[in-house]
């Protein structure tokens, strides 16, 4: 029976509308940290980053110089001075003496602070305070002032993140880790999906169903059982605890369950016939995998490799449990962590960091992603 032609259209449709909301559901977040990363850290606590390109406003505080900045003119004492440092590219649009009202006075406006004290306070953020009679006491006045804050952007960011001692160690340490802990369980994997896709033996469904089981295993419930058991038996072979073998054999432990069932899934769908007639003419299991199912099984590994690189190059959990914490392996999640800090406050650092991150799993991505849409698709294929 032939369908109908406008279900066809509407099924594109809405394959379309799905795709575009998925790719609008990423790219703005992304562009969001992109734009932060490169913005100065006032412009990030004064306004989102969709504003970046517009001029934004907000209020601040400041203080007045001292008594002993005071000097005598015609009379009069005065305190000058600027409420902004060298190179700030604000403009001051208003000042008052209240926090309530702090844009009570317009700039360039003498305000009367009362006892004959006036207070000048221009665009540029430079003031003057007189007074008949000479100022006393340590504490500085304080006022409050609005600003506007003119689009900027700069590097200097990427410069505290990427220049920061310990950066290029850290990330030597991610691709060590990442590396051969995107490629061992591969390796593994790829030999237990064939025997389990194509090889009899007894247990076989029993072994799968325990595979399929381990995909719901929380990764935080078994962590610190499995570091005490390769802590045993590191003891036992006398190996040392906290090594790149310990993170290597744990990503690859939490990564073959998916491994196994997608790659099984993919090379179950293989053609029979491809098999039968290897094996008609003599070729055995080994030859079989290696020359025929690996080369078909690529779009399927590649999909998997993307998952593991992506999942093991942003671990911070694994990493800090299963190696130590100085700077020879500390991985790049984790020196990241420790530059922004502990209260988590340095936005401009987290947005410039976060891009940082997703630099090398982008790269990764893009340059597998046309075997990845096959990859998902595993097991679609039928033979006959």
């Amino acid at each position: 029976m032939a369908r109908s032609p406008g279900k066809s259209f509407f099924g594109r449709f809405g394959v379309h509308i799905a795709v575009a909301a998925f790719v609008i559901i990423w790219t703005i977040p992304t562009l969001g940290i992109l734009v932060s990363s490169l913005r100065a850290k006032d412009q990030i606590v004064a306004s989102g980053w969709w504003t970046a390109l517009t001029t934004a406003s907000h209020t601040d505080a400041g203080r007045l110089g001292g008594a002993a900045n005071q000097v005598e003119k015609d009379g009069k004492f005065l305190i000058m001075g600027n409420l902004f440092g060298a190179g700030d590219s604000r403009t001051l649009t208003a000042f008052g003496i209240k926090a309530q009202a702090p844009a009570e006075f317009p700039a360039g406006s003498v305000a009367d602070l009362g006892d004959g004290v006036t207070l000048q306070v221009n665009n540029d953020g430079s003031y003057v305070m007189s007074s008949p009679v000479a100022f006393e006491g340590d504490r500085a006045r304080r006022i409050y002032y609005a600003a506007s804050i003119p689009p900027d952007f700069t590097a200097e960011n990427y410069k505290t993140v990427l220049l920061s001692e310990g950066i290029g160690r850290s990330f030597i340490n991610s691709l060590t880790v990442t590396v051969p802990a995107t490629i061992i369980p591969i390796l593994i994997a790829a030999f237990a999906a064939y025997a389990l896709a194509w090889m009899r033996f007894p247990g076989r469904a029993l072994l799968i169903a325990t595979i399929i089981g381990l995909l719901v295993v929380p990764l935080q419930m078994s962590l610190i059982p499995l570091l005490k058991m390769y802590n045993g038996v590191g003891a036992f072979f006398g190996v040392p605890a906290k090594t790149y073998l310990g993170i290597w054999l744990a990503h690859t432990g939490f990564g073959l369950p998916f491994a196994i069932y997608l790659l099984r899934s993919y090379i179950a769908g293989l053609p029979r016939e491809i098999m039968e007639s290897a094996r008609i003419d003599g070729a055995s299991d080994f030859e079989i995998f290696v020359k025929i199912v690996l080369p078909l099984s690529f779009p399927v590994l590649a999909s998997f490799a993307i998952f593991q690189f992506l999942w093991v190059w942003n671990d911070l959990l694994v990493a800090m449990v299963f190696l130590r914490t100085d700077a020879d392996q500390m991985v790049l999640t984790a020196r990241l962590n420790n530059l922004l800090g502990s209260r988590g406050g340095n936005w401009e650092i987290l947005t410039t960091s976060a891009f940082v991150t997703i630099l090398v799993p982008l790269a990764v991505f893009f340059s597998l992603q046309r075997y990845f849409v096959r990859g998902l698709l595993a097991g679609s294929v039928k033979g006959g």
